[in-house]
């Protein structure tokens, strides 16, 4: 079975991740510049790179289609920069699941495959996806919605060790993005980690940088371009996290009940 995966940061990779290790042929699509920023857990970084190792699982970029075949059979996932999906048709993928991540539907429809996935808030089971996986933090997380929508982005961040708006690092103001640190760095409240637009962005905690956007890209006020974590256990910035793999179990859970039918063990 073919499956191909819309987004590929960090809680689209979990995913991957998870179905890859269960024997499906998986796809993924990205933008020309993803804006990653759990970067080393993330397949993304395939577009600049070339290629993405995570927990010994490796995307490699590919230019097109007629690359694809050949990719997994060596036992890659295959990358393309394909936001739009112009070449669905080509991928002949039994099941989509757009893990984008944006909030909202940026043009997946309940049509583009056999099954299709919504992860996340933004999409309706039944019309414009089959079913989708709840994705906030809590009792929740990986549930399988068959009727209705996720729980809606409230804009709070989810505390993790304890800290929650805190632990996010935010643009001080447009323009480049140039941090000073690095993932996996441990850093100090206050202190300046890096600059957007030529002005300093400071650490609102103490903690190790779990997240951090690559130098150079652009970027507005306000936006997300990294996160602390107070746990400083160094392990979390190169794994996939918890709830990435919550997830990830939530659309195998989905893809087998819908394929295997109501079958049950008794």
């Amino acid at each position: 079975m073919r499956i191909l995966i819309r987004g590929a940061g960090d809680l689209a990779t979990g995913i991957a991740y998870r179905l890859y290790k269960c024997g499906f042929e998986i796809i993924m699509a990205e933008t020309k510049v993803p804006l990653t920023v759990r970067r080393t857990i993330a397949f993304s970084r395939a577009v600049y790179e070339g290629n993405a190792e995570v927990e010994h699982v490796t995307a490699k970029l590919t230019d097109g289609p007629e690359q694809i075949d050949d990719r997994i059979k060596k036992g890659y996932i295959p990358l393309l920069v394909d936001p739009g999906l112009k070449y669905l048709k080509e991928y002949k993928a039994n099941v989509v699941v757009d893990a984008i991540l944006a909030k909202k539907n940026l043009g997946t429809t309940i049509d583009a495959a056999e099954f299709v996935i919504g992860v996340g808030p933004g999409f309706t089971a039944g019309k414009d996806c089959h079913v989708v996986v709840e994705t906030m933090r809590g009792h929740n997380l990986g549930k399988v919605i068959h009727e209705g929508c996720a729980i809606p982005n409230t804009g709070i961040p989810a505390e993790v060790g304890g800290y929650s708006v805190e632990r996010i690092i935010r643009a001080s103001a447009d323009g480049l993005y140039e941090p000073v640190v690095k993932i996996g760095d441990h850093v100090e409240k206050d202190q300046i980690i890096a600059y957007s637009g030529g002005k300093p962005v400071r650490a609102l905690m103490s903690g190790i940088v779990r997240g951090m956007l690559q130098p150079g890209v652009n970027v507005t006020i306000g936006m997300k371009c990294g996160d602390i974590d107070a746990r400083c256990e160094e392990e979390y910035c190169y794994t996939i996290s918890d709830k990435a793999r919550a997830i990830g179990g939530g659309v195998l859970e989905a893809i087998m009940e819908h394929f295997n039918g109501e079958k049950h063990i008794l």
